[in-house]
């Protein structure tokens, strides 16, 4: 049973676009139907942790604002993370998914019990991966994802 998620930003949460006003300030946007199947896994008791190698003040509010408590920025070694969560929360290694899009991601995806990926991820994370969405990143693969989860690993009685 999948008791936690691990969430990449940058091409999973987003369209992996990044994009600056004239004042140096980073815009990012975020698909609604990724937020609420956020919410929705919250909800049913899964652990969302948002783990990414940028940082973005943009990313935190926003995922503040849905409920996400573990927000971890600016990591150049994921699988490292991963293991001191995976501790803290006291989980081993089938009760917890992932999903990311890109090379940094495949140490961390090869690890998880269930592990996902958007339509638009570079072909070898979708090789290595158990789902792949039908939508690219920032478009609803997250929701997707989400809802396969609830559906096949998650126990709602």
């Amino acid at each position: 049973m999948i008791k936690a998620l691990i969430l990449d930003v940058d091409g999973v949460l987003t369209d992996g676009t990044i994009t600056y006003d004239i004042f140096g300030r980073e815009l990012k946007s975020f698909n609604v139907k990724d937020g609420y199947g956020i919410v929705r896994a919250l909800n049913t008791g899964i652990e969302v942790i948002l783990i990414s190698g940028r940082f973005s003040s943009i990313v935190e509010k926003r995922f503040r604002e849905l409920g996400v408590t573990r927000i971890y920025q600016g990591v150049s070694d994921k699988l490292s993370l991963y293991q001191e969560v995976k501790r803290e929360l006291s989980l081993n290694d089938a009760q917890i998914a992932a999903m990311g899009d890109d090379l940094p991601d495949l140490p961390l995806l090869k690890r998880v019990g269930v592990s996902g990926a958007p339509k638009d991820a570079v072909p070898e994370v979708k090789v290595a991966v158990n789902f792949v969405s039908r939508y690219p990143g920032g478009k609803g693969a997250v929701r997707e994802f989400i809802d396969y989860l609830i559906k096949e690993h998650v126990d709602e009685t």
